[in-house]
């Protein structure tokens, strides 16, 4: 069976509050799997899962009783 690379496998840091790893490793995550390693990547994976555009703020509507349409602001 073939060795598997490293360099070209992704390791999250996994967060958690407890470290049941032995020493010198940290909990982490390959391919949605938590386990004890050492990660190669900066963030974590839920970080780089979210989505980096900025939700707009929701629309009022103004609809008053006896006019013709609503406005928006």
């Amino acid at each position: 069976m073939p060795a598997l690379a490293s360099d070209s496998l992704k390791i999250y840091a996994y967060p958690s509050s407890a470290n049941y790893c032995p020493a010198g490793l940290q909990p982490v995550t390959i391919n949605g799997v938590i386990c004890c390693g050492t990660p190669n990547q900066s963030m974590t994976y839920s970080q780089v899962m979210q989505h980096p555009v900025q939700r707009r703020k929701a629309s009022t509507y103004d609809c008053p009783i006896g006019t013709k349409g609503c406005t928006y602001d």
